[in-house]
């Protein structure tokens, strides 16, 4: 049974971050930046540019900076020839792009890769809308298994699915859904409630695409907000906190439309304390991105992550005597299975770990720990996967990879060690010092605050973060004045107050 959980949301303009919290500690943390949300999963209007027959491409004009390329493959009716050819095991004629789209014409596209450099986005005019456990295709009638769920399972699922597909079809107009890999232990209902999802979200594009001109954005995939409604909010969730009015009542409006059952669980937080400090998570995040994790029992943990892997050491601190001996690395190994779960989902470390328990002479005492280990990592909502003890005592595991982990995001490889460490970034301390001044402004009334940083972050502060600089200071009434100070290192900065 899952333990009860509270989940916090800290929105500014420039970050949302959101904290699931079980039993007064962070489980799990999430963070998206208004500058670094991407493109793809975009639905346009978009307006056929150019044709060019010579590369089978089109340029669409999707209202961005430049124009967008869609090439023949992706074109939904190549696609769709492509799907009938494969079953009949011919190889599929290719219609030229000139036969299929005019300069002028209006095309309902979808970004599946973001401009980068000089280039333009990449379109495809097959629309796919991700729900939390299935995919939908609106334009096909395929049902479909993903294929990292195991072969013997795929058809049962697949006809489970055909049926509720078939059962909630308006008009007989089914659409193709795929089973996404966290979809395999779903019962009826949830995947009943994401398919009336899907489709609602459907209809609102094709609606839009009725009504608005082209170049228009008909449909942008979920933000971290809305994702928290969809994917997070469960049973075991008691509360959705948020400590923004503006957000909480966009929040309502979604949960109303979309996930009526999470309505009543949501929360305007008005406290004088910032959401954050009721858990210590900033504390916990700061935790998260050090190697070492100390545990109560005086043993630690050192979390090592590598591109290839993450390997996590148990170890029992201080001395350990003679008499319990067996006893101590026993308990000491117990706890370490409930944290090294923990720090997994606060850090969404994800590909291959491995843990290094401290050796122990029993059978019983490891197949306690592994159970232990197994029990803790079946919270988990990301999909994992257990072996026993190896030959040298380590477990090997694997954890599905959902999106960066907490490292990557918040810090970047460090100019004065070559990459060995690593910092935060300047964006990240930047944040930092905007939410110090902001407790600092509830603390006190000076006349001006003076933040004294790097320059590198003073840049920041004075191009990207401007407008967050200037609406932070109209908010707390008060100016904020800056200066580079060069002896600094990117994570250091002083606030003074004049």
């Amino acid at each position: 049974m899952s333990m009860q959980q509270d989940i916090l949301i800290n929105w500014s303009p420039q970050e949302t971050r959101v904290a699931v919290v079980e039993t007064g500690a962070v489980q799990e943390l999430h963070v998206e930046r208004t500058l670094e949300r991407g493109l793809v999963g975009n639905v346009y209007l978009g307006k056929v540019a150019r044709v060019l027959p010579g590369m089978q491409s089109a340029f669409i004009d999707i209202g961005l900076e430049r124009a967008a390329f869609l090439h023949v493959a992706d074109l939904m009716s190549s696609v769709s020839a492509r799907h009938a050819d494969t079953e009949k095991g011919e190889p599929a004629p290719v219609v030229p792009i000139e036969k299929q789209v005019f300069e002028g014409q209006s095309i309902l596209v979808q970004v599946i890769k973001d401009p980068i450099g000089t280039k333009g986005a990449r379109l495809s005019s097959q629309i796919s809308i991700a729900g939390r456990l299935l995919v939908f295709l609106p334009q096909d009638q395929h049902i479909g298994v993903s294929q990292k769920i195991p072969l013997e399972q795929r058809e049962a699922l697949r006809r489970r699915l055909q049926a509720l597909a078939d059962a909630g079809a308006p008009n007989g107009q089914t659409g193709g859904f795929i089973l996404r890999t966290n979809g395999e232990e779903a019962d009826d209902a949830a995947l009943g409630e994401d398919i009336a999802y899907l489709r609602k979200t459907w209809a609102r594009i094709k609606d839009a695409s009725t009504r608005m001109p082209p170049k228009s954005l008909l449909h942008q995939d979920l933000s971290l907000l809305q994702r928290v409604l969809r994917d997070l909010v469960g049973e075991a969730t008691q509360t959705i906190r948020i400590d923004s009015a503006e957000q909480f009542a966009k929040l309502q409006a979604f949960g109303v439309e979309f996930t009526p059952s999470s309505v009543q669980k949501l929360q305007l937080y008005k406290g004088e304390r910032p959401i954050f400090d009721l858990f210590n998570i900033d504390e916990e995040v700061a935790k998260a991105l050090g190697r070492r994790v100390d545990l109560k029992s005086g043993g630690y943990l050192i979390v090592d992550q590598t591109e290839a892997l993450t390997t996590v050491d148990v170890n029992t601190g201080g001395f350990v005597g003679a008499r319990n001996f067996d006893e101590t690395i026993f308990k000491t190994n117990l706890e370490a299975a409930g944290a090294i779960a923990r720090q997994l989902r606060l850090r969404n470390l994800g590909g291959i770990v491995i843990a290094d328990f401290i050796d122990m002479t029993r059978e019983d005492h490891r197949e306690a720990v592994l159970a232990e280990f197994r029990k803790q990592l079946a919270r988990d909502r990301v999909k994992t996967m257990v072996s026993g003890f190896s030959a040298l005592g380590l477990v090997e595991m694997t954890r599905k990879r959902t999106r960066e982990s907490l490292a990557h995001m918040l810090c970047e490889a460090c100019p004065v060690c070559e990459g060995k460490g690593s910092v935060k970034t300047a964006r990240t301390v930047t944040y930092d010092i905007l939410r110090e001044i902001l407790r600092e402004a509830r603390q006190f009334n000076p006349r001006e605050f003076r933040v004294i940083a790097s320059p590198g972050v003073i840049d920041v502060l004075l191009d990207e973060e401007s407008q967050h600089l200037a609406g932070l200071s109209d908010f707390i009434g008060k100016p904020i004045s800056l200066q580079p100070e060069a002896a600094m290192a990117q994570e250091q900065y002083d606030i003074v107050l004049l």
